[in-house]
This record gives C-alpha cells, structure tokens and sequence, in this order.
C-alpha cells in the first residue's frame, strides 16, 4: 500500500480549492473522509492493460510510484523514489478530466534521493487538463513538468525514470521478465474489517541501472526497483490514523510487501504479499503477519520506528529491517518518512519503508 496519498488533500489548498472534509476528521490526511459519488472499489475486479495502467478519474485518489536499492561502483548504497499522485476534486469522466482548466484534477509529484550520510527530496505541483501532468497508457507516460516514467508492454517490462531537484538528479533504466502481482484477492486489496478497500498491483522485479547526479558528481549505479500501481476512492476508515509500508528484495529473489494500519484505539490492521521468485502471490493476513517497533529516531520534532521485527512463523521469515538513514524524512506539505531499509536475520535482503500519520 502506499502512503504518499495523504500529502494530496495539502494540494487542494494549494490549488486553490477547498476538500470537502478538514484532514483531521478523515483519518490520516482526510483519506477517511466520505467518498459520495466517486466510484467505489469492489471485490472481484478485471483490469484490463495498458488501459488501467493510465489514470481513473472516477476514484477519488491514486498513484504511480518506483522505488529502487541501488550500489554505486564503490559499494555505496543509494535509495530513489519517484511518485506521482492524482487527486479528484469530484467524479469526471476521462474527457471531463482533460477539459483544460475546468478540470478537477490536481496532481502532485514527489522524488528523493537517499544515502546512509543524507537525504534530499523535492516535490512538484499541477493542475490537471493542462498538459503540465498527466498519464497516457499506450505508450504509457506518467509526467509532472519534466519528471517522467515511461515504458510500454501491458506488463511495463521495460520503463524509464527520471527526475530532480536542489542538489540531485537521477535517470534509470528498469527491465523485468516476471508478470504484475495483484495484491489481495486479486488486485482487491483490503485496508480495514470494513469496507475500505484499493485496486492494488506491482511490477516488483524490475532490474535497475542508470546514474544519480549528486552535486556535481555523477554515480553509474545499479540494483533492484518496484514499482506500485494504486487507487481508491475511500482507503483508510475514519479511525485509521497512518500506516506503516515494507516492501523487501529478498537474497534468495522472493518479494515481501507487507503493511499495518494504526488505529487510533490502537488497533492495528495488517495486510501482505508473499511473492515467490516467478512472481506468484499468496496473500497474508492479519493473524500471520508481525510488524513490531523496536527502536525510534527523533526527526522533525517527532519520532518515528526506525528499527522493527518483521516476522511471518508460517513462512519461517524473521527478520529485523534497519534504516540506512534514519533521517529519511520527506518535509513536503504534509510531511511523512520514507526510505531504503536494509533486512538481516533468517532472509537478508533490501527494500523500503514508508511511514504516515506520525
């Protein structure tokens, strides 16, 4: 699941339009807040590609969104995000979406770079129906100003992704040979006991290379991406206060994404992938999954776990996922934590963890 939607209900304001609901009466960001005339997600979904791979402006919220693990040629490691978020004002048709100015979209795009020494992250603001951003599916294009992610194949075999801000850059080539994974029952995946739900799949084996612009120096690096395809139009009960997110490369070429959603009775509900190395899934639920802070770092005037256990008995996985920097913080509009983890213990491996409502 991904988190990065939250900063979304921010861009309303910053658009010069007004949510319907304040964030703090919706859950983390307001994306508890009701979804009255928007489409809703339901069991039993049939996607359709390249075409679901482009925007669904009939839902409320959505996203495009790469991560990678990177080393440079001396061995140093390197973590990129590239996001892109979409944000309906009210429900519209794909041609209601492009009407120009009357459009009621708004989106936003999120980058960064990380390194076990430092952090840097910028973001980007846009108006829908203008050409400033947008995404196409055939051949797929996801652009903000001049950030992209482009590729073509119904299963985006081969994608390019690229963007920048003060002090960084990076531009990488992903290729994968595995199929999209569908997360929950078949791309229906669950966020509550309720009725709160997204349309969820990943390209999680994406072999990457490219360079990163650091300053003035460039790295060649190379490593592993995953990239998460995500919408909704109500994913968070009200209660639901932020979320919690791994998703981990394992040695052995496994995926493991797996996530917990805080109640503000400190209830929590849990959700995960297992992901064998031809891409086949198995759901996990909340009964099998452990997801437990063992340690935090005091950032931005707020702590965050920065250390955890992670364990799945049924699949004898037990694990402790670290942060390569504990800093990894994304000040943006409304801001949250995210970066590259490293794992040790019975599987080792890399991945990401990103962290709301703290």
């Amino acid at each position: 699941m991904t988190a990065k939607s939250g900063v979304l209900i921010l861009l309303l304001f910053l658009a010069g339009c007004e949510p319907a609901m304040p964030p703090e009466q919706g859950g983390f960001a307001g994306l508890g807040q009701a979804a009255d005339g928007f489409a809703q997600v339901r069991p039993e979904p049939v996607f359709s590609f390249p075409a679901d791979h482009a925007s669904h402006p009939e839902y409320r919220i959505e996203w495009w969104y790469v991560t990678a693990n990177l080393t440079d040629d001396t061995g140093q490691e390197w973590g990129i995000q590239w996001t892109l978020f979409r944000q309906a004002l009210e429900p519209q048709t794909a041609e209601q979406a492009e009407a120009g100015w009357d459009s009621a979209q708004v989106w936003l795009g999120h980058a960064a770079v990380t390194r076990a020494d430092s952090h840097r992250h910028a973001d980007r603001l846009a108006r829908g129906g203008v050409g400033q951003a947008g995404v196409r599916a055939a051949p797929f294009e996801a652009w903000i100003d001049n950030w992209s992610l482009m590729g073509e194949g119904d299963n985006l075999d081969s994608v390019q992704v690229s963007a920048g801000g003060e002090g960084f850059a990076y531009r990488l080539a992903l290729e994968s040979d595995r199929p999209l994974v569908f997360h929950g029952e078949g791309g229906y995946s669950r966020k509550s006991d309720g009725d709160q739900a997204s349309y969820y799949y990943s390209q999680p084996f994406y072999r990457a290379s490219g360079e990163i612009l650091w300053g003035e120096k460039r790295f060649q690096v190379s490593g592993l991406a995953w990239l998460d395809r995500e919408w909704s139009s109500q994913p968070l009960a009200a209660n639901q206060e932020g979320w919690d997110w791994f998703s981990l490369h394992l040695d052995g070429g496994e995926k493991l994404m797996m996530f917990r959603l805080r109640g503000s009775d400190g209830s929590h509900f849990h959700s995960g992938s297992w992901i064998d190395t031809e891409g086949r899934q198995q759901t996990l639920t909340s009964e099998q999954i452990l997801m437990q802070p063992e340690a935090e770092t005091s950032v931005a005037g707020r702590k965050v776990p920065t250390r955890w256990r992670l364990a799945i008995p049924s699949l004898g996985v037990d694990v402790t996922a670290r942060a390569l920097n504990e800093r990894a913080w994304m000040g943006t509009g409304i801001p949250y934590w995210e970066g590259p983890v490293r794992i040790e213990g019975s599987h080792g491996g890399r991945g990401y963890l990103e962290m709301t409502g703290y």
